[in-house]
């Protein structure tokens, strides 16, 4: 399972799982009509694209060989400050239950917070108490709703709320690993470099963080990881790659 970017030529396999999780999560109260309707609209190719364009936009899907089976779709809007704002986050039926939700989440959590955010703010229509209840296991606080109009009808939007700091006190904490030769090595969630696939973790020798070892990949979780002579990182398991700073993008 790869937690990457999303591209355009994810528009079709977009569309499928924001069809079949909005029918698992909001069936009955949605019709298949409207559903269709509205997955038909926001994902199409050319919608798809222009929000990817979007300099403001944070998409990330999760692919299992070929094929999406869940993605977050996110912006970065200044309102009161910059906040992270989280539309929807789907996962195929069949892929739930894996925790590839808390996955997405803490991704797209630490690329909005990289990029600036100073509150992380998600939205829930209250008939789905299960994407309620996701967001409230995640840390947030529950916030004011709103009427919203799909289709011909009107659903009740509740926003859940999370200042950055607050998420940076769940991801901060040390994590203990151990390698493959049985080294035990410290990850620190809170050192991050963005890159392709998922973010690369600074890592230590030691919990109190003063003798550094190397890097620890987010999408493999393999500490196997070089830094080429442009100081880009790339994981020798999985090929993800740290982004390419501005200066050096003409050399990729």
């Amino acid at each position: 399972m790869d937690l990457r970017d999303a591209e355009p030529a994810d528009a079709e396999g977009i569309r499928t799982v924001a069809r079949e999780s909005l029918l698992a999560s909001y069936s009955p109260d949605l019709s298949e009509d409207v559903i269709d309707d509205a997955v038909g609209r926001w994902y199409d190719d050319d919608e798809v694209g222009a929000n990817l364009d979007d300099p403001q936009a944070v998409w990330t899907v999760a692919v299992d060989g070929d094929d999406v089976v869940a993605f977050v779709q996110s912006y970065l809007v200044e309102a009161d400050g910059t906040v992270g704002q989280i539309d929807w986050l789907h996962v195929d039926p069949d892929s739930r239950g894996k925790g590839l939700g808390k996955q997405l989440l803490k991704r797209v959590e630490t690329e909005l917070m990289d990029r600036g955010a100073s509150r992380l703010e998600g939205k829930v229509l209250t008939v789905n108490e299960g994407g309620a209840k996701f967001y409230e296991n995640a840390g947030y606080d529950a916030g004011e709703t709103r009427a919203v109009k799909i289709g011909d009808e009107e659903f009740t939007e509740r926003a859940f709320r999370k200042t950055a700091s607050e998420s940076a006190e769940e991801f901060v904490p040390v994590e203990e690993r151990t390698d493959s030769d049985g080294q035990t090595l410290f990850v620190a969630y809170d050192e991050s470099q963005r890159a392709r696939k998922a973010p690369f973790y600074v890592t230590y020798t030691d919990e109190g963080r003063e003798e550094r070892y190397g890097y620890f990949c987010g999408n493999c979780e393999s500490f196997e990881t070089a830094m080429d002579s442009m100081e880009r990182i790339q994981c020798n398991e999985c090929g993800n790659q740290s982004k390419s700073a501005r200066w050096d993008s003409a050399y990729l």
